[in-house]
């Protein structure tokens, strides 16, 4: 009986955790080819409002003039891209053992909580657009999501097991 009222809670952790490590691939992933994606982009700029199609030309413009000259300069968004991937590779562990490594959601709770002051605090001083910063406030937002849900979970989970 105890085993069966363990099932659904980590069926629910489980999604969750997935819905991170996806989306953390994905963010990893479409981080090393920025110059193509943006070119891509602004190829489809009449979907766009006209402040975005801007602000993505800029973008495509300023990337690609870097990278003719200053190649080495994309190499952060490699580590960048890297680091997104590793941590997708974090949230692993959760899956194995959600009550050992609760830590791991509250660490991307904290994370994604912390992506809105570096949105506004480093958005202003790079002087990025307002829309641009909140764009990238709700991966923090949406990110949020599925860990509080989870976090929920593990702490049901904590209880069935005691």
């Amino acid at each position: 009986m105890k085993k069966q009222a363990e099932n659904k809670p980590m069926r629910y952790i489980k999604i969750c955790i997935w819905i991170m490590i996806f989306g953390l691939a994905v963010s990893g992933l479409t981080a090393f080819p920025l110059q193509t994606e943006l070119g891509w982009l602004v190829s489809h700029d009449s979907y766009y409002p006209e402040g975005m199609n801007r602000w993505l030309h800029t973008i495509h413009l300023a990337i690609s003039n870097t990278n003719q000259s200053y190649p080495y300069l994309s190499y952060g968004t490699d580590w960048l891209a890297f680091a997104h991937l590793m941590l997708a590779l974090l949230f692993i562990g959760t899956l194995k053992d959600p009550v050992k490594n609760v830590w791991v959601i509250e660490f991307g709770m904290i994370a994604c909580l912390l992506v809105i002051p570096l949105a506004f605090i480093a958005g202003s001083i790079r002087h990025i657009p307002v829309f641009w910063r909140i764009f990238d406030c709700s991966f923090g937002v949406i990110g949020i999501i599925p860990l509080i849900i989870c976090y929920k979970k593990i702490q049901l989970l904590k209880y069935t097991r005691a």
